[in-house]
């Protein structure tokens, strides 16, 4: 079978990536690749922990090189690599960064040393080439493991770059939120970079100032591509961002309001990509344009029954879709909800089964059960679990998950009860969880508060705070959390501390905000203040004192 070339830039001087506002360049990829295939130990598999995308880039190519398959664990939490290491025996990790488990051998990624090219050619690999293996979060003890050839993951890259204009056009960088080590971000932020001529940015901006910083040190045309979550704190900035070409998001789906708000601030088409582990990226829509997705480059949509598959392109075997589809022809659909197995907290995606079973593989755990409430039930809005657990505190099951599940999916509020109210078959209905949800949160006192603040036009601390634009101060905003919270929960303020504050944007004079203030395990109380639509300050409270007893 023929080989494909690993990248598709035509000069050894061409802008391959950033890093800061320094390029790397093709030549300069090219000596890094050889230079770390040279110093990797001979293994079959390795886990590519580095941070830096432009050090994963070059370790994934010199894994490459080597004949090594990376793997893609939905988490890096320490149980996911266990149970990687018993199935994959050769496994190493790659990182930029020491990590405390060293149970597996952990190699540094080599940033000194040289290596003499052999040649100038551009590496080339085959197509049948097993090039990385990724996981779902899966429904039994262990993620399903779905294989990615080198020729597939090529065809989707360029696939993309069609559907988004990005095959004909150069010095255009890709800027990512998302890590690399996740489909959606290696196919969208390293594979399209590498296939189609374009330059990847190396960091991970995360909060609004550093992605606005990341875009204004490159030149040429930019597109970022992104979550829903990371979107909303950019659109409650009240700055601008640098010229953008495309807004490419992913994870979860996107509403139009949203969508059409990004277009209007930024000056540039969004996007959205829907797809899952087991095919990778399967359909594309301007959300703006209405609800209808369309079907990547080569990729065909058919019903079989009640399921809808999809194969062609990029997807090697013909693989069934979870959600709920309604065809509207074989290259279009409209998606009418994402199965209700499924969380996405943070852009990270796990399901509610695998959280289930690594709670209740737990030591002491009699029985457990992981919640997502829908939005809008009262003082019940965040994943929840309820536990049988007679023996073991609220911190010591948090310490135990912290051990199997990623952090973003730590449950808030955990909730201790005598037994979970299954059926005659074993399940425990939805409706079952809901009213046991509003009952433990009324027993203990964890019910959502809503207190709204008017800060008048004369307000006194924005009187020179500043000359000419005005704002309210932080600390005074603040200090009208804590009150809000002290009269609410008959918090003693003298002992009522801000255990976390995130600011994104200002408040003026003549403003009115509401206080949302939601009690969480262990006495914290979150808190979210919004002016309208947009949330100003979010943050948790961190009371001395607490009345609250676990539910009996």
């Amino acid at each position: 079978m023929a080989a494909i070339p690993l990248i598709s830039h035509r000069q050894a001087n061409g802008v391959i990536a950033w890093r800061g506002s320094r390029a790397a360049t093709v030549a300069d990829f090219l000596g890094d690749i050889e230079r770390v295939a040279q110093q990797l130990p001979p293994r079959r598999f390795l886990v590519n922990f580095c941070a830096d995308r432009y050090r994963f880039a070059v370790g994934l190519a010199a894994a490459l090189a080597r004949g090594q398959v990376s793997l893609l664990p939905p988490n890096q939490a320490p149980e996911m690599l266990r149970q990687l290491e018993h199935d994959y025996p050769e496994l190493y990790v790659l990182t930029d960064a020491p990590r405390q488990d060293r149970r597996i051998e952990q190699v540094a990624y080599p940033e000194s040393g040289t290596a003499r090219r052999a040649s100038s050619a551009v590496p080339a690999f085959p197509a049948d080439q097993v090039a990385a293996i990724a996981f779902t979060s899966g429904t039994t003890r262990r993620p399903t493991p779905h294989r990615k050839t080198w020729g597939a993951l090529v065809r989707g890259a360029v696939g993309e770059a069609r559907r988004f204009g990005l095959d004909r056009v150069r010095a255009v960088t890709l800027v990512g939120t998302i890590p690399p080590q996740h489909m959606y971000g290696l196919e969208s932020t390293v594979l399209l970079a590498l296939q189609n001529g374009l330059a990847l940015h190396a960091a991970r901006p995360f909060f609004p100032a550093d992605v606005r910083a990341a875009l204004a040190n490159i030149p040429g045309d930019r597109v970022l591509v992104t979550t829903p979550v990371h979107l909303r704190a950019l659109l409650a900035e009240d700055t601008g961002l640098p010229p953008l070409k495309l807004i490419i998001c992913s994870t979860a789906p996107l509403s139009p309001e949203l969508a059409a708000q990004a277009e209007a601030r930024y000056a540039a088409p969004l996007h959205e990509i829907y797809g899952f582990t087991e095919a990778g990226m399967v359909a594309s829509r301007r959300t703006v344009e209405g609800p209808e997705w369309h079907s990547m480059p080569d990729l065909r949509l058919r019903r079989e029954g009640d399921e809808v598959h999809v194969k062609g392109g990029h997807v090697e075997s013909e693989v069934p879709i979870a959600d709920v589809i309604e065809l509207r022809g074989p290259e279009t659909f409209v998606l009418h909800g994402r199965s209700a197995d499924l969380v996405n907290v943070a852009g990270k995606r796990s399901s509610l089964a695998h959280l289930n079973q690594q709670l209740n593989d737990i030591a002491g755990v009699h029985d457990g059960v992981f919640f997502m409430p829908d939005e809008g039930n009262e003082g019940v809005s965040r994943l929840t679990a309820f536990v049988v657990a007679p023996a073991l505190s609220r911190e010591a099951l948090l310490q135990a998950l912290r051990q199997r599940v990623d952090p973003v999916f730590l449950p808030r509020p955990l909730v201790l009860v005598d037994a979970l109210p299954r059926d005659a078959t074993g399940k425990v209905p939805r409706e079952a969880l809901v009213r046991l949800a509003r009952k433990s949160m009324s027993a203990t006192g964890h019910r959502a508060a809503i207190v709204r603040r008017l800060f008048p036009a004369d307000h006194p601390a924005a009187q020179g705070h500043f000359p000419g634009n005005p704002i309210i101060p932080g600390a005074v905003l603040l200090d009208e959390v804590i009150a809000a919270a002290t009269g609410q929960f008959q918090l003693s303020e003298s002992g009522c501390a801000v255990n976390s504050a995130k600011f994104l944007r200002p408040v003026r004079p003549g403003d009115e905000v509401l206080i949302r203030l939601e009690p969480q395990a262990q006495g914290a109380i979150r808190f979210e203040c919004r002016i309208g639509d947009d949330v100003v300050l979010s943050g948790t409270l961190r009371p001395e004192t607490s009345q609250r007893e676990d539910v009996a």
